[in-house]
């Protein structure tokens, strides 16, 4: 077992070359076959088309994207844009898993189809298909993001893979992959993301109030795992105006009216709204393909991780903004005006309990730790991070954060016993 010092230098050595870079259902560790010597030109975890299109992915949600509206997202982002873009890599992940099971199961086995070419061209599709969806996106990004991806998609046809990929055919793969994607896609079209209506927010003292229109999340889409009755069970926050609130209020007060340089750095980090980063549940994307490379894992086990992570991430944020909107809880800086947010933070327009980064950060991390156990350590004190940076920043109290932390576990313990065949 790593001690803490370890795991966090182990961690700094994996993120820091993540960033120069550029069949059961339940994730598991399990020893890997390290193929011949002949066979080691180009390594099979070096070659996965599951996270190279995943980190693909993260880089148009963080690049694109370039003017900002008075909302604080940029005005290419797809509106909603943190739940978009969870959920988006949410049906990429599960359309590169599903795809590995269709390439590799017993009745196609003799015709050899091409794992890897499944799952890129379910990626192609997928990505291709809900960017072209994406709501408030010109019609002019979309079409570059059309160009990149059809360069990308033509890159992998002349890409050298690992040598085990040699006997297998590219054509019944490709086959699979627009199959599959097609499919993903009708589901997504189905989960009731792009229909869902207004919310109207209570009136009083003790209750959030909006400063624009209502950012929903993935508030009312249809979840994957868990049912109507558990998307409301963290804890009752502190009554408004209890010294239990009052202590969580003076909590934050006393933080920003003092930040340390640390503080402020780890708020800026995890502030990943583009261009700083793909958004939270991009970020972890990002760090799950490092654990995948790092632990050498194969295309099968790759597109699983991926996928259950991300789905625990989506359910945990239909939960998460279900409570949301069930409490209407204010934010810190409605109650105290002495409060005041990071300047480069657009405060989020919707309630403040229980902490979004958290639901979607512990749901990730949780799935992660499960998949890498020795890493998890390092994947707690990044949920932890995670956490903290919205107290620094000024935007959350404590409660919100724990509450948050306790919404992705659940997520994530539903998921791991789940199926997504």
């Amino acid at each position: 077992m790593l001690t803490r010092h370890r795991s966090a230098m182990r961690w700094a050595v994996l993120l820091g070359a993540l960033v120069g870079s550029a069949c059961v259902d339940a994730p598991t560790e399990k020893a890997m076959r390290v193929p011949p010597a002949n066979q080691q030109a180009v390594k099979f975890w070096d070659a996965l088309a599951s996270t190279r299109w995943n980190q693909r992915a993260t880089d148009l949600l963080q690049a694109l994207p370039i003017i900002t509206g008075s909302n604080g997202l940029p005005t290419n982002t797809p509106s909603n844009g943190q739940a978009w873009a969870s959920r988006m890599l949410t049906y990429l992940s599960l359309a590169q898993y599903r795809a590995v099971l269709a390439a590799t199961a017993p009745s196609v086995r003799p015709t050899h189809p091409s794992v890897s070419a499944a799952v890129t061209r379910a990626s192609f599709d997928v990505l291709d298909t809900l960017f072209k969806l994406a709501p408030t996106v010109p019609v002019a990004t979309t079409q570059q993001i059309g160009v990149r991806l059809r360069q990308w998609l033509a890159d992998d046809g002349s890409m050298s893979g690992w040598p085990g990929e040699a006997n297998q055919d590219v054509a019944a793969g490709n086959a699979i992959g627009v199959a599959v994607a097609k499919a993903v896609v009708k589901q997504s079209t189905s989960d009731g993301y792009l229909s869902l209506p207004a919310l109207t927010p209570p009136v009083g003292a003790s209750y959030w109030f909006a400063t624009g229109p209502i950012v929903r999340s993935l508030w009312g889409t249809t979840p994957f795992f868990l049912e109507p009755q558990e998307l409301v069970r963290p804890p009752d926050p502190p009554t408004y105006g209890s010294p239990a609130f009052q202590a969580g209020l003076d909590e934050v007060y006393a933080i920003v009216s003092s930040r340390t340089q640390d503080q402020l750095d780890i708020a800026n980090k995890w502030n990943k709204v583009p261009p700083n980063g793909p958004f939270t549940a991009g970020e972890w994307n990002r760090t799950a393909d490092a654990l995948i490379q790092a632990h050498h894992r194969t295309e099968a086990e790759a597109t699983r991780v991926l996928a259950y992570a991300n789905a625990a991430a989506f359910d945990a944020q239909i939960a998460c903004f279900t409570t949301k909107f069930h409490w209407w809880v204010r934010r810190p800086a409605q109650v105290d005006s002495r409060i005041t947010p990071l300047l480069a933070f657009a405060t989020p327009n919707h309630p403040s309990y229980p902490s979004g980064h958290s639901c979607i950060s512990s749901a990730f991390g949780a799935v992660l730790a499960d998949a890498f156990p020795s890493e998890r350590a390092g994947l707690d004190a990044l949920v932890e991070e995670a956490g903290m940076s919205r107290i620094y920043a000024g935007i959350h109290y404590r409660f919100d954060i724990e509450a948050g932390q306790g919404v992705g576990r659940r997520a994530a313990a539903k998921a791991l016993t789940g199926s997504l065949k």
